[in-house]
C-alpha cells in the first residue's frame, strides 16, 4: 500500500512541477493562458486533443461499461474514429477563421458569425452547464482512482481535494501550457498501462481473448450483444451520431483547435487519431476480463471493476503505476475543463455585460474563476450519484445543441440567422434539460412509439427539435442583412 500511495504521490508532485515550469519565459496574457500563442505543432495538438480519448471516462468508465454493459459498450470505440473522420473538413475552416478574427474561446466563434454577443453568451451558459457534469465525471474517477490504489487508506473525498487544488494551481498559473506538457506524461503512461492490462489480464485469467469471450457467453448468454429493447440498435447508432457531432463542441476541445500552429495540423492528426483510439479496445477488454473474475459490482460501482482485477492480480508497484496513469487521465483533461469554462465565463459572459472590461481585467478574472469553478465542481462531485458513462452522455446531449448553429455558419451562403441559431440551441438544450431532470426517454414519453423509436438516445431527438426550430426561426426572422453580412465576411 505504502509503495503504491508513494508511486502516485510522485507522479502528482511530477504534474504539478511540469505544470509550473510550463509558464516560464511567457508572458502569461489571455491568449498565451488559453491558446498557447497559437504556437502548437501537430505534436501538442495531437496530445491535447487524446485528452478527449484518454479520460477517467475511459480508464474507468469504459472498462466499466464493458463490466456492467456488455456489447453496447462498444460504441466507445466508434464514435471517436468517427469523429476524427470528421475533423478533417470541420477544423482547418475553424481553426482559419479564428486566426483570421483572432478568437480565443468557442463562444467567439459564434459571436462573430452571428455578430450577436448574446448568442455568445447562450453559448457559454451551455458549454459550462456540459462542462460541469464532464469535470465531475473526472473528480469522481479521480477519488476513484487514488482511493483504490491506495488500497482504501486514503478516501475518495481527500483524493478529490488533493487533486482539484493541484490542478487549480497549475491551470491558474500556466494556462494550456501545463496542460500540453503533463498531457505527454499522460499519454506515455496510459498507452504502456491499457495495452498491457488490455493483453495480459484476459490471457492470465482465460487463456486468451477467444476462451474469455466464450466463458462470458456461457456464464451470460447474450451479454456480450446488443439487446432487443433498450439498448438496442438504434440506441447504439443515434448514439454514435450524437457523440461524434458533439465530439468538437465541447468548449475545451474547440479551443484546443485554435493552439495549432496551421490547418495541415489537423489533417494529419486527422489520419493518426483513428488508429490511436484503436487502442481503446483494451480497455474494454479489461472490463470483459473482470466479470468473472470480481462479480457483483452493481451500478456506479461497475467503474472499479479495473481496479479490483488489478488488485487482486499484481502487487502494490504495479497498483501505483496504473493509478499514476489513471491520475493523470483526470488531472490533463480536468485542468483544460477548468479554463474553458472559466474563459468562457469571463470573456464572452462577463465581457457582455461589461464591454468597458479590458482584455488585462478579463484575463484576471478567468484565472480567478477557476478555483471558483473547481468548488462547483466539487459540490456535485460529492452531492451525485451517477455513473461515469451517464455523466458523459448528459453533457454531450447539451454540447450538441450547439452543431447545428456552428455547421450552417461554416455555409458560403448563409441561411440561418443568429435568432435561428438562438431558438435551436435553446429548444435542444430544453429537451435535454426535462428528460434529464425528469429521468425519462423517449420511450417514457410516448409509449405507442414503435420500440427502434423509443430506444433512440434522447440527445438526438432534441437535435431534431434544434433544427426544427432552427430552420423554422430563421425562415421567419431571414433579412437581406443576413447575406450582407456573409457577403461582407466573404470579402474582408
Amino acid at each position: 500500500m505504502v509503495v503504491s500511495l508513494l508511486i502516485v504521490g510522485a507522479f502528482l508532485l511530477f504534474s504539478l512541477f511540469l505544470g509550473l515550469r510550463a509558464k516560464r519565459g511567457k508572458d502569461m496574457d489571455l491568449e498565451q493562458w488559453t491558446v498557447g500563442g497559437r504556437g502548437f505543432g501537430t505534436m501538442f495538438v495531437f496530445l491535447l486533443m487524446a485528452g478527449e480519448i484518454y479520460t477517467t471516462f475511459t480508464f474507468l468508465g469504459g472498462s466499466g461499461w464493458a463490466y456492467g454493459k456488455g456489447g453496447p459498450a462498444l460504441y466507445i470505440l466508434v464514435y471517436g474514429t468517427l469523429a476524427y473522420v470528421l475533423s478533417y473538413w470541420l477544423l482547418p475552416p475553424i481553426w482559419i477563421y479564428a486566426k483570421e478574427k483572432n478568437l480565443m474561446s468557442q463562444s467567439d466563434f459564434f459571436v462573430s458569425k452571428y455578430k450577436s454577443p448574446m448568442l455568445g453568451v447562450l453559448v457559454s451558459l451551455v458549454g459550462i452547464a456540459a462542462l460541469i457534469p464532464y469535470l465531475v465525471l473526472q473528480l469522481k474517477g479521480l477519488g476513484i482512482i487514488v482511493s483504490e490504489a491506495s488500497y482504501g487508506a486514503i478516501s475518495p473525498v481527500i483524493s478529490v481535494w488533493i487533486g482539484l487544488i493541484t490542478v487549480t494551481v497549475y491551470v491558474m498559473l500556466s494556462g494550456i501550457h501545463g496542460s500540453a506538457w503533463t498531457a505527454v506524461v499522460k499519454d506515455l503512461l496510459i498507452l504502456v498501462m491499457v495495452v498491457f492490462l488490455g493483453i495480459y489480464l484476459p490471457i492470465h485469467y482465460y487463456g486468451g481473448f477467444q476462451p474469455m469471450f466464450e466463458s462470458i457467453e456461457a456464464a451470460k448468454p447474450g451479454f456480450l450483444t446488443l439487446p432487443d429493447s433498450g439498448m438496442s440498435i438504434s440506441w447504439f447508432i443515434s448514439t454514435i451520431v450524437l457523440t461524434v457531432f458533439g465530439y468538437y463542441m465541447w468548449p475545451h476541445t474547440f479551443a484546443s483547435a485554435y493552439t495549432a500552429q496551421n490547418a495541415k495540423v489537423f489533417k494529419k492528426n486527422a489520419f493518426l487519431m483513428p488508429l490511436y483510439s484503436v487502442v481503446l479496445i483494451f480497455v474494454l477488454f479489461v472490463g470483459f476480463a473482470a466479470i468473472l473474475k470480481v462479480p457483483g459490482l452493481e451500478g456506479a460501482d461497475s467503474d472499479l471493476s479495473l481496479f479490483r482485477l488489478s488488485i487482486q492480480t499484481f502487487d502494490p508497484w504495479m497498483i501505483g503505476l496504473i493509478g499514476a496513469a489513471g491520475l493523470l487521465t483526470a488531472l490533463v483533461p480536468g485542468s483544460m475543463m477548468l479554463m474553458a469554462a472559466a474563459t468562457l465565463f469571463a470573456k464572452n459572459v462577463y465581457k457582455a455585460a461589461v464591454p468597458s472590461a479590458t482584455d488585462q481585467q478579463v484575463a484576471k478574472l478567468a484565472k480567478y474563476l477557476v478555483p471558483v469553478i473547481a468548488l462547483i465542481a466539487a459540490f456535485f462531485t460529492f452531492n451525485g450519484g451517477n455513473t461515469i458513462v451517464t455523466l458523459l452522455l448528459m453533457g454531450y446531449s447539451l454540447v450538441t445543441q450547439l452543431f447545428p448553429a456552428l455547421l450552417f455558419s461554416l455555409f458560403r451562403s448563409r441561411f440561418v440567422t443568429k435568432q435561428g441559431a438562438m431558438a435551436g440551441i435553446i429548444a435542444g438544450v430544453f429537451i435535454v434539460a426535462y428528460t434529464t431532470l425528469a429521468g425519462t426517454t423517449i420511450g417514457g414519453l410516448f409509449p405507442v412509439l414503435p420500440q427502434a423509436v423509443k430506444d433512440l438516445n434522447v440527445g438526438i431527438a432534441a437535435l431534431l427539435f434544434n433544427l426544427v426550430f432552427m430552420l423554422g426561426v430563421s425562415i421567419v426572422t431571414r433579412s437581406s442583412d443576413v447575406n450582407k453580412a456573409a457577403d461582407e465576411e466573404r470579402t474582408a
